[in-house]
């Protein structure tokens, strides 16, 4: 399945009928089993229906760092982002890819 980030959206949680979906480096996992992290009111629940691939890297929360875009990342960066992909991976289905 390829979506737009619009559709993506669509997977944040917040209907219940639909799983939550976080994709990492344009990858969709569907996160739904953990819906205590990325569901409403969770510590992550801004990633979901979102590429997060830039906080992951970043350890960041804020809502500006959430977005797919690379550019500008340390190789230290880089690395955090790459061991939670594996997190994901080891975790979580792949479900699709975001459209670019």
């Amino acid at each position: 399945m390829e979506v737009t980030p619009q559709q993506l959206s669509q997977y944040n949680g917040t209907d219940p009928s639909k799983p939550i979906y976080v994709a990492v480096k344009g990858r969709i996992f569907d996160v739904t089993n953990g819906k205590s992290f990325y569901g409403p009111g969770g510590p992550y629940a801004l990633f979901a229906g979102k590429d997060a691939s830039r906080a992951l890297a970043k350890m960041s929360k804020n809502d500006e760092d959430v977005s797919p875009t690379l550019d500008g990342l340390s190789e230290k960066e880089i690395e955090v982002l790459n061991d939670w992909e594996k997190k994901f991976e080891a975790k979580y289905p792949v479900v699709g890819r975001v459209a670019s």
